[in-house]
């Protein structure tokens, strides 16, 4: 597929990536939510707005086939640890939380909120590994997923939809909820759990929030808002260390293409100590832009840059490869720097611009001056 892969000033600092190929997971209007991989990039999975997931083969493209059963919207997945590494879970505003066996695509077993409720994220751990925790609308339900008994429920927290619940990896007695209500709270989940006396801190961010993230040495955390901000926080102590309220004019200004609409998701470097802010446009180009938390807070320059796959928002990115010199994953993916998906209904692959199987028709030098932007553009709500 030809395609036009901009070059900037520095070549040192930019990465570029062409498309190896692009699947449309449907024929209508239906668009991708999320893509997750198994860890042995076995396989990956594809929650669409059609209420399904598919799996396909993150190496080749290769469909498997669809787990069906939801009959609202998906609102994220996740693969089971390698104890049950063939388990596929999903969470849905139907009221539940699956799980799929993606060797038959058959459901294996549902876990049910409650009427009228909505399930907006979950997470797997806690002090024994044996816990679900459930964002729903203001409340948090805990499980005990091995025999799908509900064990508590914090519902004096929050006062509108729980968008996000992570265990922290290190420290699995604590959970990390973000909510609509703009407050991020930290909750110890040892022993019987209730909201007198295990709600540990309350973050304030003062705005709907969309996505956090731990990472780094799992004391500091990243946020974004709906309103398309990025706050870094430590979250142990609650203390702000950066908040970019301009986050998207700080990325327009990094490069030379259309400005930046929206943020799709943060992802860091855990080799390179790096986090990057994944930016997209309305027409469906990314770039990853570094964030710099310490010292001189800074959104920097486009290191890598995703064009010409999708003509649309950009709803999610599956890196596989960590392209500031490490080795690809060792799945036989070689020279894949990911896959996106997007409101298009495509899934795009995406090949390092030296690798042979890439089909690129040009690459530009030319692109220094910044172009005169276009009038603004509405963004889809992703919520």
């Amino acid at each position: 597929m030809d395609m036009d892969i901009e070059e900037q000033p520095s070549p040192n600092s930019l990465k570029r990536f062409g498309l190896k190929t692009s699947i449309q997971t449907n024929f209508g209007d239906d668009y991708v939510f999320q893509i997750i991989s198994k860890d042995d990039w076995s396989s990956m999975a594809v929650s669409l707005s059609t209420n399904t997931v598919k799996l396909y083969s993150p190496e080749m493209g290769q469909y498997y086939g669809e787990c069906k059963g939801h009959h609202a919207t998906i609102n994220q997945i996740l693969f089971s640890d390698a104890s049950n590494a063939h388990v596929l879970n999903s969470c849905s505003s139907d009221g539940t939380i699956r799980a799929w066996d993606t060797r038959t695509f058959q459901q294996v077993s549902s876990i049910n909120a409650g009427p009228s409720q909505e399930v907006f994220s979950f997470s797997f751990g806690g002090p024994g590994g044996n816990l679900i925790a459930a964002g729903c609308k203001s409340q948090i339900l805990f499980w005990d997923w091995r025999n799908k008994k509900q064990i508590a429920c914090l519902e004096e927290s929050h006062v509108d939809d729980v968008t996000q619940v992570h265990f922290v990896h290190e420290e699995q007695g604590k959970l990390i909820s973000a909510s609509v209500d703009g407050l991020i709270c930290t909750f110890d989940i040892t022993g019987d759990i209730n909201d007198d006396d295990h709600l540990e801190s309350v973050i304030n961010v003062g705005t709907s929030i969309a996505k956090v993230g731990i990472f780094g040495d799992y004391q500091r955390l990243w946020c974004l808002t709906h309103i398309e901000t990025l706050g870094i926080w430590d979250w142990k102590n609650g203390r702000n260390e950066v908040n970019f309220s301009d986050a998207r004019s700080l990325a327009s200004e990094s490069w030379n293409l259309d400005q930046v609409d929206y943020f799709v998701d943060c992802h860091y470097s855990k080799e390179a100590e790096k986090l990057w802010l994944i930016g997209g446009t309305n027409a469906g180009t990314l770039g990853y832009f570094p964030v710099n938390h310490k010292g001189v807070a800074t959104i920097g320059g486009a290191e890598a840059i995703l064009e010409g796959g999708h003509t649309s928002i950009v709803r999610s990115v599956l890196p596989m490869s960590r392209f500031h010199g490490a080795p690809a994953p060792s799945s036989g993916s070689s020279g894949i720097f990911g896959w996106t998906g997007g409101e298009d209904g495509r899934l795009c692959c995406w090949l390092a611009d030296d690798s042979p199987q890439i089909n690129r028709s040009w690459i530009s030098s030319t692109l220094i001056m910044k172009p005169e932007k276009s009038s603004k553009k509405n963004r889809h709500h992703p919520y």
